[in-house]
């Protein structure tokens, strides 16, 4: 099938068509990836039964040998035969195998074991190998630029409206914080992921029956298989592994994706042209339209918005799929197929915020127009804060109704202030300092740098040996 043949716009768009992203994520999220990962496993259960004098090594290095080297579309073949995923990959294995090897191929294993520990083993190979890393690539990038304006005034808003002065800084800030904690959330839930060998309905019972045989415990045996991957059991099992650990991990993906939208459209909107606070470096061959040839659009940002709207939902579908009947019902057997798409979709998002905000510029004229706009009317906060310490009990309301009538009139709020008779002591008495600070909206910013800098400090700490 050539690309463009595709039904997923993941796999002809934003996967497919991005090569040096197909190449990193291709050992991990393919469907050819995941059989080899099912061989793993079935390569690591023989391994395990040589330690215990169950087969030989010979016979051990004979099936590691033959997994190693799994083509998918026999193994698809197969199952089209015989129509079972599992039984058609150890039919696979067999035939390149010698037949002293045959007997224990998949000996004390159910499919669930096999599906159930490859999975747990390519999500957390592609999250500590791919999506961890590039998580910290963006945050480390939010974090120098929240650096490079933590003293930079910028005007706060609540509600689409200014509000009082904080610092650019303060608002990238933000989104240090929040996608660290995702970043530590993601890296918990990764590294929680469980495997199992524990048979058809999760007890053992052909293990058991030749434990004594073979001198071993079920349970050690099991930890010995999952070790060999390194992965740990679950604390108990059914026919399938608890389903809550790849149920966090999407958690924490679609919460994460949310933090990415929300990022993507601040800055959409400071790029709007009526604030442009934000620019993305000049690129002269970009087009943003096709008939208006002078307009360059955030589609990055667009798109990182988008995909987490096509992809925030499949968590419905995750939390349906902790449901399942006694030990195992197949009802989950399609609907579980489609996890990695949400985590293709996710790692697509970062990779366009990395390359995006590499790119920021942050238009300092506008920034400084913006804050400008405020001096008229941040000083509102301000004065009335010191009119409530003075003792006046309606200083809010004194100050809400001189605003009011500096809205409709024109008049300067401060001007107002100095000609307004019950103001005029008050005023003539603040200490110099404070009416200083009033007056230049980028002065009056509150601990925002303070903030700013002991939040990159704290996730640069946090983060750094992950």
């Amino acid at each position: 099938m050539q690309l463009y043949d595709a039904v997923s716009p993941l796999d002809y768009r934003y996967y497919g068509s991005d090569w040096e992203l197909f190449e990193r994520l291709k050992p991990y999220v393919t469907e050819k990836a995941y059989v080899g990962y099912l061989a793993k496993v079935e390569a690591a259960l023989v391994k395990t039964m040589a330690k215990y004098g169950i087969c030989n090594q010979a016979i051990a290095q004979d099936v590691e040998n033959a997994c190693s080297d799994i083509d998918p579309e026999a193994v698809y073949a197969e199952e089209q035969r015989i129509q079972h995923n599992i039984r058609a990959l150890v039919n696979c294995i067999k035939r390149k195998v010698s037949q002293e090897a045959n007997p224990y191929l998949h000996l004390f294993a159910t499919s669930a074991d096999i599906m159930d520990t490859a999975s747990a083993l390519r999500f957390k190979d592609l999250f500590h190998k791919v999506v961890i890393p590039d998580l910290l690539q963006l945050e480390s990038l939010l974090i120098g630029l929240a650096r490079q304006s933590k003293d930079m005034g910028q005007t706060g808003r609540t509600h689409g409206q200014y509000a009082v002065p904080i610092t650019f800084g303060h608002t990238w800030a933000e989104y240090v914080s929040r996608l660290g904690n995702r970043i530590e959330l993601i890296h918990q839930a990764a590294g929680n992921l469980r495997g199992q060998l524990s048979g058809a309905v999760g007890v053992s019972n052909s293990l058991a029956l030749v434990a004594k045989q073979y001198k071993l415990s079920p349970l050690q045996f099991e930890r010995d298989v999952l070790a060999e991957l390194g992965l740990t059991p679950s604390t108990h099992s059914t026919q399938i592994v608890e389903p809550e650990y790849v149920t966090d991990l999407a958690y924490a993906v679609a919460s994460a994706f949310g933090v990415l939208a929300n990022l993507a459209d601040d800055v959409r909107h400071l790029e709007r042209s009526e604030i442009s606070e934000l620019r993305e470096a000049d690129d002269p061959d970009r087009v943003g339209s096709s008939t208006m040839p002078h307009k360059v659009n955030p589609k990055d940002y667009e798109n990182v918005k988008s995909l987490w709207k096509a992809f925030m939902p499949r968590m419905t579908t995750l939390f349906l799929d902790q449901i399942s009947e006694h030990q195992r019902d197949l009802t989950n057997s399609a609907s579980g197929r489609f996890v990695m798409e949400l985590f293709v979709g996710f790692i697509s998002a970062v990779k366009r915020l990395n390359k995006s905000l590499a790119k920021i510029e942050v238009n300092q004229e506008k920034v400084r127009y913006h804050l400008d706009q405020t001096k008229e009317t941040s000083i509102a906060e301000g004065i009335y804060t010191l009119l409530a310490l003075s003792g006046l009990p309606t200083g809010y309301e004194y100050i809400h109704k001189l605003s009011s009538r500096c809205r409709m009139s024109g008049e300067r709020l401060v001007d107002a202030l100095q000609s307004d008779p019950t103001m005029q002591v008050f005023w003539r008495n603040l200490p110099e300092e404070q009416k200083d600070v009033l007056l230049n909206p980028e002065k009056y910013t509150g601990i925002a740098a303070e903030k700013t800098a002991a939040c990159c400090d704290y996730w640069e700490g946090r983060l750094k040996n992950m």
